[in-house]
């Protein structure tokens, strides 16, 4: 249940000790998390693409399963929403990227969220292991969503308010 706050908590406290040790790139704890934030998309997004093999990373069928019914065409939903957490994460590392990658990967957050649910009251199980409960699923995407605004910044906003006012679709 803890795994995936550990792949974004784990790689931030390096990232931070490695600032903390001088590599300037990690010198703040934003930095730190948005990098950490990357190494998470790169995991998930890699995941998508895994097939099932049982190991202990999901896979490509353990996330068509939490697909809910009425999307059409799960298996390709799946490696639908890879690509973008893959680009997400790239974008993340380059600070010309940051900020359009942080809000294009909170909306997809956003539009994650109903498989999500529908894993967490089906209970369905991710991997190995048993389904998160909705308790836990809900706080933890919030989480992400958050870090990933974090990361847009300033920047950010204004790139999504920019894209509201003319309509234009943030990914």
């Amino acid at each position: 249940m803890f795994e995936s706050l550990m792949l974004l908590a784990v790689p931030t406290l390096v990232f931070r000790l490695l600032g903390a040790l001088g590599v300037r790139r990690f010198a703040t704890w934003r930095a730190a998390v948005v990098h950490g934030l990357a190494v998470l998309f790169v995991a998930s997004g890699a995941a998508h693409f895994v097939p099932d093999g049982g190991g202990v990373m999901p896979s490509h069928d353990d996330l068509t399963a939490m697909v809910p019914p009425f999307v059409p065409l799960p298996h390709l939903v799946v490696y639908g929403t890879g690509v973008p957490e893959l680009l997400g994460a790239a974008g993340l590392v380059r600070t010309a990227t940051r900020p359009a990658a942080g809000v294009c990967l909170a909306a997809l957050l956003v539009l994650m969220l109903p498989a999500n649910v529908y894993a967490a009251v089906e209970d369905i199980p991710l991997g190995a292991d048993p389904a998160t409960p909705l308790w836990f699923r809900i706080p933890e995407q919030a989480v992400y969503i958050a870090v990933a605004l974090l990361a847009a910044g300033r920047d950010g906003a204004r790139l999504a308010a920019s894209r509201a006012r003319t309509g234009v679709s943030p990914g």
